[in-house]
């Protein structure tokens, strides 16, 4: 009778696999920054890291695929393997009932990752400009994943009341997917000089006037 081989587990080496990829996510986000994603290269990454060039390849495969993980941490804000519709703060603006109150979290709550994303971002935008690799990774956040989130989001508002008159939840998630974007966010807070607290005002006034009948206020 034949023995099968025992898996073997170690979870002090499962968390030190786990610290090693977010020190090369870190610093891959901190070179891309410094230096842009064409000149920053593998052994960058790795000798910011402190670990060796092998150990980046190994763990993710190559620049592109580092930049993939990058755009994941920013996005959901930590390294979690949790979808971002699925984590704490649009899980509760689902559950909220009051429409008004869903648009508020909601606008928090994309403030709070357009920071993040917004150095970034400009670093994906330039890349995707020379890398065709970066330039389908970018079209995929945008054109893919964003849009699903916002079209989902304004199902969860459209559950609790009615839109703006003539509003068809598509729509409607084609506003938010475009009052949301990094490139507005941009606008604002670069070219304007806006800080965080007042895009998040114009962008809650904005949701609220744009998706909701005037009844509701």
């Amino acid at each position: 009778m034949a023995v099968k081989p025992r898996r073997y587990h170690s979870p002090a080496r499962t968390a030190a696999a786990l610290e090693t990829r977010s020190r090369i996510v870190a610093a891959a986000r901190d070179l891309f920054v410094e230096n842009g994603y064409p000149a920053t290269t593998i052994a960058a990454i790795a000798s910011r890291a402190e670990v060796a060039p092998d150990t980046v390849y190994a763990t993710f495969g190559g620049k592109l695929a580092v930049l993939k993980a990058t755009m994941d941490v920013v996005v959901g804000g930590d390294e979690r393997d949790v979808k971002v519709l699925d984590r704490t703060g649009p899980q509760a603006m689902r559950a909220e009932t009051d429409q008004r109150r869903q648009i508020a979290m909601f606008a928090a709550g994309l403030t709070q990752q357009l920071e993040r994303i917004a150095p970034v971002d400009a670093i994906l935008r330039g890349a995707a400009a020379v890398d065709p690799g970066a330039a389908e990774l970018r079209t995929d956040l945008q054109q893919r994943q964003r849009r699903a989130a916002m079209q989902a989001s304004v199902s969860w508002i459209a559950a609790n009341g009615p839109l703006r008159k003539g509003l068809t939840e598509e729509d409607a998630a084609a506003v938010v997917w475009t009052l949301t974007s990094p490139e507005v966010h941009a606008m604002f807070r670069d070219s304007w000089g806006w800080n965080a607290a007042r895009f998040e005002s114009w962008l809650r006034n904005a949701l609220l006037d744009g998706l909701l009948p005037p009844s509701a206020g």
